[in-house]
């Protein structure tokens, strides 16, 4: 029991500091799998589990669009005042910047790179 509190603690301190994107990913990810579970459970071989990892899958992954979005937009613009300027990365041979809000790095087209 100890140990579940301190993962909800953890998680509850994390959102806090993330931007919307990551709060969007983590968010969504864990009522994505909440709901995977309750659906996989109910319904065929009544597996949770895989469930589980299928809605969290897809929560995180619609989490952290919406969240994207609510910040005006994903992909890199000069003109967003959080994202740094560009940055080449030689071995991905692409362009990444900061965002100053979450301190997370994104590919040019908004997708996650790092945090």
């Amino acid at each position: 029991m100890i140990s579940k509190a301190f993962a909800v603690s953890v998680l509850a301190l994390g959102l806090t500091a993330c931007g919307a994107t990551t709060q969007g990913a983590i968010t969504g990810g864990a009522l994505g799998a909440a709901a995977g579970a309750i659906i996989g459970n109910n319904t065929g071989s009544g597996d949770a589990e895989t469930g589980a990892i299928i809605g969290g899958v897809i929560g995180a992954a619609g989490g952290a669009y919406a969240g994207c979005r609510s910040q005006g937009g994903c992909a890199w613009n000069q003109n967003n005042p959080s994202h740094s300027r560009l940055y080449y990365d030689e071995r991905a041979r692409r362009e990444y910047y900061v965002d100053e809000r979450d301190g997370c790095t994104y590919w040019r087209d908004g997708e996650y790179r790092a945090c």
